[in-house]
């Protein structure tokens, strides 16, 4: 296997892995007798364990090696669902799901992705570079449908094998740390050449560079604050206490989230080439906001989950071209650290507002989140527009 393909193989199984905690996380903490304040609690305190691990990716990655360092991101994923197999007490569940980095969000958007997006622009050319990107979210998306298809397990093996509902989900979190090991055995066969030549001794951005990677980061942060209120895992709750349906039905219902997120990253793809990658992330995002915030109002599940799918359909396709953008945008050595500062920022911001997220919905209304998130992503998009739509990426000068 190229190692392309071994990146998009190991990508894809962990990403099947967090679609599989997105749909479950909080409906098993919920079985376990846990309010939405806590559940929230929990989804900040994963987030904030992909943070510290982006963090650590960010500069450790170059310097010890980038295929060492998705081995040991995967080992600590196996570790962490190892745990939720077996623990129920509160402070150690909560240990497991910070350290293994328990990912609620439903997408993968960890530490391992800033790894990864540091090594596929080596494996293509500028010109075909953000095709190849939207391919890699293709994968990972197609990860995130089966994951969530995978989701629906704990309804069959309480209803097909008469597994008390507890053991349904510790059964289901099994198969979750089996994926992650999987993902770190097809890490571990990436070649040397995913490696920089030298590692450096010091790392820091060009002056050229600093302020756009700042920038950049800082808006991404916006944006990844509104899409911690709409975490898979929030939006299976808000579909579970507002129309009462359970694992079974959203298990199906994200698997096609997934499909149609993927199929949006090879039309972002397209786009990108006719105008450009900053339109691209803005006017397909805007779009897919306002849908969202129509949800709440939808009479019935039917007309809820049409508004929710047509949303779906638009709200990834900034996804592979903001990620091509930033890699586009700096030198070679500087690819981990500008990936990995906006990925930082994107997971701090992720951690920061499930909680809050979670107590709206508790004290002020279930809906709450489905309207502050989407108002935020607006802001955000008419901020990167304002800010980069003069920044060109070399295929586009």
């Amino acid at each position: 296997m190229t190692d392309r393909s071994l990146v998009f193989t190991s990508a894809g199984l962990r990403a099947t892995a967090v679609g599989v905690s997105g749909v479950i996380f909080a409906l098993y903490l919920a079985t376990l007798g846990f309010n939405p304040s806590f559940i929230g609690f929990a989804i900040s305190l994963g987030l904030a364990g992909c943070a510290i691990g982006t963090f650590a990716v960010t500069y450790v990655a170059d310097r010890c090696g980038r295929r060492l360092t998705l081995i040991l991101l995967a080992f600590f994923m196996f570790l962490g669902g190892l745990a939720l197999t077996l623990l129920t007490h509160p402070p150690l569940l909560m240990a497991a799901v910070f350290l293994g980095m328990v990912n609620g969000m439903g997408r993968d958007r960890g530490a391992g992705l800033t790894v990864e997006q540091a090594i596929l622009p080596k494996t293509t050319t500028e010109a075909e570079r953000t095709t190849i990107f939207a391919w890699y979210n293709v994968i990972v998306d197609g990860g995130h449908a089966f994951g969530a298809l995978l989701g629906g397990f704990p309804a069959f093996f309480r209803f097909q094998l008469g597994l008390p509902a507890p053991l349904s989900y510790q059964w289901t979190w099994g198969l979750y740390s089996l994926l992650c090991l999987t993902a770190g055995f097809f890490a571990m066969k990436l070649s040397k050449s995913v490696e920089l030549k030298e590692r450096p001794q010091r790392l820091k951005l060009s002056q050229a560079s600093r302020p756009v990677v700042v920038k950049f980061a800082a808006l991404s942060g916006i944006d990844s604050l509104a899409g911690g209120f709409l975490t898979t895992a929030l939006l299976g709750y808000w579909f579970f206490k507002r129309f009462g349906v359970d694992e079974g039905l959203l298990g199906p219902l994200f698997f096609i989230v997934r499909v149609l997120n993927g199929v949006s990253h090879l039309g972002a793809a397209w786009l990108a080439k006719r105008i450009g990658l900053v339109n691209t992330m803005v006017f397909t995002h805007i779009p897919s906001s306002l849908l969202l915030m129509t949800v709440p109002f939808a009479p019935n599940l039917p007309v809820a989950i049409i508004l929710f799918l047509l949303r779906e359909s638009l709200v990834e396709m900034d996804v592979p071209t903001r990620q091509s953008y930033i890699v586009a945008v700096v030198k070679d050595e500087e690819r981990t650290q500008a990936s990995g500062i906006t990925n930082l920022t994107r997971n701090v911001a992720w951690a920061t507002s499930p909680m809050i997220a979670g107590s709206l919905m508790r004290f002020f209304s279930l809906s709450a989140p489905l309207l502050i998130g989407p108002g935020l992503k607006i802001a955000y998009d008419i901020l990167l527009y304002r800010a980069f739509r003069h920044i060109k990426p070399p295929e586009e000068r």
